[in-house]
C-alpha cells in the first residue's frame, strides 16, 4: 500500500470514474491495449539501452524492467488466449504522444524529459490497475493487484534516474509535465483505449 501511496500523491489526479465504467465494459480492449502498452515499456527501456550506453546505472534499470515488461506482456496475451480474446490492431491513444511532443531535443534535457515522461506513464498505469482492481472479476483482479508493486518500482527508478534529482529545473519540469498529463486524463477521447481520457467509449 505504501508504494500505491507514492503513486497517487504523485499523479495530479486519480482516473475519472468515467473511463472506469468504459473499461469494464470492454474488457477485451482494455487486454489488448494492455498488451500493448507493456510492449511499449518494454520498447521504450531498450531504447534508452541504446542511447545512453555510457550510464551504468540506466542500462542495469532499463534492462531489468524490459524484462519485467516483456513478462508481464507474455502474461496478458496469456489471458486474452484463456478468454479468446483474439489480439487485434487497435489505434494508440493520444497520451502517451501527446507527453513525449514536448520532451526537448538537446542532450542533458532530453534525457531529463524522457526519464520524468516515463514516471508519469508508469504512474498513470499503476494507478489504473488499482483503480480497477474492484471492479474486475477474480482472476482479473489478482492479475492486476500481482502488477502494483512492480509498476510502482518502475516509476521511481524512472524518477531517480532523472539528472539533478534535487535541483529546481527537475521539479519545473516535473509540473509542467503533470500538468499536460493532467488534461489528457480529464479530457473527452473519442475510443477507449487504456490511457485514453475520462469519457471514452
Amino acid at each position: 500500500m505504501n508504494d500505491i501511496q507514492a503513486v497517487l500523491e504523485f499523479l495530479p489526479c486519480r482516473t475519472p470514474q468515467a473511463w472506469i465504467d468504459a473499461a469494464i465494459q470492454d474488457i477485451p480492449t482494455l487486454l489488448v491495449d494492455h498488451a500493448n502498452c507493456e510492449k511499449k515499456a518494454a520498447s521504450t527501456a531498450l531504447g534508452l539501452m541504446y542511447r545512453y550506453t555510457d550510464n551504468f546505472e540506466l542500462l542495469n534499470k532499463m534492462s531489468r524492467l524490459a524484462r519485467e515488461e516483456l513478462r508481464h506482456f507474455e502474461q496478458v496475451i496469456a489471458i486474452m488466449k484463456k478468454r479468446g480474446i483474439e489480439y487485434r490492431h487497435l489505434t494508440p491513444s493520444r497520451y502517451a504522444g501527446e507527453l513525449h511532443k514536448h520532451i526537448r531535443k538537446k542532450e542533458p534535457d532530453r534525457l531529463v524529459d524522457t526519464l520524468i515522461v516515463g514516471a508519469i506513464i508508469e504512474a498513470r498505469s499503476c494507478e489504473r490497475f488499482y483503480s480497477l482492481i474492484p471492479h474486475l472479476d477474480e482472476d482479473l483482479a489478482k492479475f492486476y493487484e500481482s502488477l502494483l508493486k512492480s509498476e510502482a518500482r518502475h516509476f521511481e527508478d524512472y524518477l531517480k534516474m532523472v539528472p539533478g534529482s534535487a535541483s529546481e529545473h527537475k521539479f519545473i519540469r516535473l509540473e509542467f509535465f503533470l500538468k499536460h498529463e493532467y488534461e489528457l486524463v480529464m479530457t473527452t477521447d473519442i475510443e477507449f483505449r487504456f490511457h485514453s481520457g475520462a469519457c471514452s467509449s
